[in-house]
């Protein structure tokens, strides 16, 4: 099984940050993954042409099972509101957030949201010179009960702040919150942190040490994959794909005894 995580960054190529559908297409097809978490997902939106690229993602994965969970209504850097909406495919207008799509069947999905930081930072921010400041969003965690061939699983995605501390004290949530769901659980996504402290925050398994960002020069992991156990990994590959500032980051398992996957 080939678990992924990808921030999207909305569906944008750089280094002109034009958005194609085809170029998303083209990154989830070579990405092939049978489980994936994705961040920075657009639906609706005027500037990645009003599309549902959760719904696209699914479709290019042959991924029946999939869920998209707006974190916010409206737009990112203009005018929006914190969403509560707990399935993004029931809302109307545009929407921005988190997704997971499934080549194996999901008997249910969870959420976990988080308020925005009160603070923001200076950023980079593809497309404009120098750092911008730039304000906090709120967060979430979107949790699946799959289905795998080797048994049942529980695959959790996030994009947690990146305002230090708030990302600890989300990630760390999130890893108590996971307690309640079945075993083994692998947990996913942009964690804002780097190289080994989402393993030091929780406890998990790190299950690739590979750098993730920027996707042109990759110097720094953001990009994680952790597991609850000792976990068996064929292989781990950061993908620089035709959208995204981010590499993707894909995680093959290969099956053990029973309770290590």
């Amino acid at each position: 099984m080939r678990l992924a995580t990808f921030n999207l960054l909305s569906g944008r190529s750089l280094p002109d940050g034009g958005i194609s559908t085809q170029h998303l297409v083209d990154a989830v097809t070579e990405l092939d993954a049978d489980v994936v978490g994705l961040q920075e997902v657009d639906r609706h939106q005027d500037r990645s042409g009003g599309v549902d690229q959760a719904a696209i993602v699914a479709e290019a994965l042959g991924a029946p099972w999939s869920r998209f969970v707006p974190s916010l209504d409206g737009t990112p850097g203009a005018a929006w509101t914190p969403s509560t909406a707990e399935d993004g495919s029931l809302t109307t207008g545009p929407t921005y957030g988190v997704a997971l799509a499934s080549r194996f069947p999901v008997t249910s999905f969870q959420v976990r949201r988080f308020d925005p930081a009160p603070i923001g930072l200076p950023l980079l921010v593809p497309g404009r010179r120098g750092l911008t400041m730039v304000p906090d969003e709120p967060r979430l965690a979107l949790a699946a009960v799959i289905e795998a061939p080797a048994g049942p699983v529980t695959v959790l995605t996030a994009h947690l702040s990146f305002v230090p501390g708030w990302n600890v004290r989300q990630l760390r949530a999130i890893a108590r919150w996971a307690r309640s769901m079945p075993a083994p659980r692998f947990l996913l996504g942009d964690f804002n942190l780097p190289g080994a402290v989402p393993r030091l925050v929780t406890g998990w398994t790190q299950l690739a040490r590979v750098p993730t960002y920027p996707s042109w020069r990759p110097r720094v992991q953001l990009d994680h994959v952790l597991a609850d156990r000792p976990t068996s990994v064929g292989a781990a590959h950061a993908l620089q794909l035709a959208v995204s500032d981010h590499c993707a980051l894909a995680v093959d398992l290969t099956p053990g005894r029973p309770a290590h996957w």
